[in-house]
């Protein structure tokens, strides 16, 4: 298979993935909408009867409590991990962009310590613009 053949065959699969995904992403937008009306119904049972668990033939419904937790000064948010050796109050990963910006900052000293680097060669494919 010649090089124009196999990057119309890309671009054709490219394309019906996007159309299956996009036809996905509305089916499952609107059972997650669905699941959402139903979860503010069985919540307002939960209030109304003040029961933290309904047990039904069909199941159980369990209310419960999510917490999720927001910065809002990262300045002092910082201050306060390194003042306390809070560490572990951080997500372990690194952040991609912010990290090449800093190895460009620090080129020829290597990498820090114990962080490795994977490098693999992709492709990207672009429609011709004559299409």
């Amino acid at each position: 298979m010649d090089t124009e053949n196999l990057v119309e065959a890309y671009i054709a699969i490219r394309t019906q993935r996007d159309k299956l995904l996009r036809e996905y992403e509305l089916a499952d937008a609107a059972l997650k909408d669905d699941l959402r009306k139903l979860e503010n119904a069985l919540l307002d049972v939960c209030n109304a009867v003040n029961a933290d668990s309904i047990k039904t033939s069909r199941g159980t419904v369990m209310r419960k409590v999510n917490d999720r937790f927001f910065c809002q000064d990262w300045d002092n948010f910082y201050k306060y991990v390194l003042d306390n050796e809070a560490v572990q109050l951080l997500e372990r990963r690194i952040h991609q962009g912010n990290f090449k910006e800093h190895m460009k900052d620090i080129e020829g000293d290597g990498l820090p310590p114990g962080v490795s680097v994977m490098r693999e060669f992709g492709v990207t494919v672009r429609k011709s613009s004559k299409e």
